[in-house]
């Protein structure tokens, strides 16, 4: 089983300068006034049920009296900063409706929903403890993937916005079997590219509970997009299979449907499209991607034994020598898109390169 081939518990791995200032230059470092200890200090929890009955792993918390007036205003702050222009003409027409703690999982973070007075309409943000390679999935999920993301870091505490969508696993069980059979192939595509996309940039654990399905309605069909919400296990783990959601049981009701739906030439298809479009995104994106991957291929955010392990599983898969020469994670995905992005270019005849402007 592919459980038994990942880690049970990822470690966390702090922020180094070069990170730290890299974050501070694309606007990612900013000064907050609470921080992921202080939201630990709680006095008492009340476990959180599902419409079913079922526990969901979050506890509502309540902090002391004496604390909770300052509590509530710091995170109003924290909204107004990764949401606004963090003034505080804003805070009189926000209250904190809960603040959740989640017990399961490496980042267990606090969950706060902030409503606006005015009109009942209320959002989420997350507050968790840094963690260098979770920063480096939220970074590249916003250079690569088709979805912005917005987060914050100052110090050991890191911010993020809350990413709307069906839980997969509660679409899979409750939605997947209501769904029409075009819907169910547009759901085929995007696991697809979903799973081409997380190989690719190397994001692992993409069970379904670590992602969510997004639905847009179009004039005449509904579009679906799965988005990654969990990015704690980004370039850690050694075997490349953890990288594709494929091989995750969770996702197992997802893999038949797509295997009975899609030929293999339109798989094949979907993929290349992804690469393609990766490859566009990496290349739109150069200047940044590349500040990001110099830091990544600085700091360490894995073990030596996995990043040996990945190297050789990658090199297997390619045959491309580059693998050989990567000395850590990001070595690693550096070579990733590198190979994906020389692939694109010699399989585009369209592609204006830098000696050919001139021609024109």
């Amino acid at each position: 089983m592919i459980h038994k081939l990942m880690s049970k518990k990822k470690p966390s791995f702090p922020i180094s300068e070069k990170l730290s200032a890299y974050l501070t230059r694309h606007g990612r470092n900013i000064k907050i006034p609470i921080f992921y200890d202080d939201l630990l200090r709680f006095q008492g929890a009340i476990e959180i049920f599902d419409e079913d009955g079922n526990d969901t792993l979050w506890v509502s918390v309540f902090f002391a009296e004496h604390e909770r007036n300052e509590i509530e205003f710091s995170l109003k702050q924290i909204y107004t900063i990764l949401n606004a222009d963090g003034s505080d003409t804003l805070i009189p027409y926000l209250n904190i409706d809960s603040i959740d703690f989640c017990t399961f999982g490496n980042s267990k973070p606090f969950r706060i929903k902030v409503r606006n007075i005015l009109n009942d309409i209320y959002t989420y943000f997350y507050v968790k403890s840094a963690d260098a390679s979770r920063i480096y999935g939220l970074e590249l999920e916003h250079l690569l993937s088709p979805n912005y993301i917005y987060f914050l870091v100052y110090k050991d505490t890191l911010i993020e916005e809350h990413i709307s969508g069906i839980p997969g696993d509660t679409f899979i069980e409750h939605h997947l079997d209501q769904c029409s059979e075009q819907d169910k192939r547009t759901i085929a595509k995007e696991f697809v590219k979903f799973n081409e996309r997380c190989f690719v940039r190397l994001l692992g654990d993409m069970r379904s509970y670590n992602y969510v399905m997004v639905l847009t309605h179009d004039f005449d069909r509904i579009l679906y997009r799965i988005r990654a919400i969990d990015f704690d296990q980004q370039s850690y783990e050694g075997n490349p299979k953890v990288y594709k959601p494929q091989f995750l049981k969770e996702n197992n009701k997802l893999v038949e449907m797509t295997l009975d739906l899609l030929r293999q030439e339109s798989i094949d298809q979907y993929k290349l499209e992804e690469r393609s479009l990766l490859a566009k995104r990496a290349a739109s994106e150069d200047t940044r991607l590349s500040e990001m991957l110099d830091c990544m291929c600085k700091d360490v955010i894995s073990t030596p034994e996995k990043v040996t392990e990945l190297i050789e599983g990658l090199f297997e898969l390619t045959g491309d020598v580059e693998f050989k020469k990567a000395n850590n994670m990001g070595d690693i995905l550096k070579s990733a898109l590198g190979f994906v992005g020389r692939n694109y270019e010699n399989l585009n005849p369209h592609i204006i390169r830098n000696n050919q402007v001139d021609d024109i």
